[in-house]
């Protein structure tokens, strides 16, 4: 299955033409990025790639300005929603 920059809506609007870069460690899946919200609300876009691949798992991730590989990926399932 391929992905394209096209099929996601970043930063608000869409990004055309670009294709996903192929996961170096097993070939088979694209690296995809994920985006989040800092503790004061703004996006934080590109904060990681994670690899599409299930069997894979292989994930970039930029945390504080350092950058982790292959942390443990879990279930958000089992997550509360913080109280506002």
């Amino acid at each position: 299955m391929e992905y394209t920059m096209h099929d996601y809506k970043l930063g608000g609007g869409f990004v055309e033409n670009s294709s996903f870069p192929k996961c170096q460690k097993c070939s088979a899946g694209d690296l995809v990025p994920l985006s989040d919200f800092g503790s004061q609300g703004a996006p934080i876009h590109y904060k990681a790639w994670v690899c599409t691949n299930p069997n894979c798992g292989f994930n970039l991730k930029i945390r504080n300005g350092d950058v982790y590989i292959n942390e443990p990926v879990i279930s958000g399932s089992m997550h509360s929603a913080r109280a506002r």
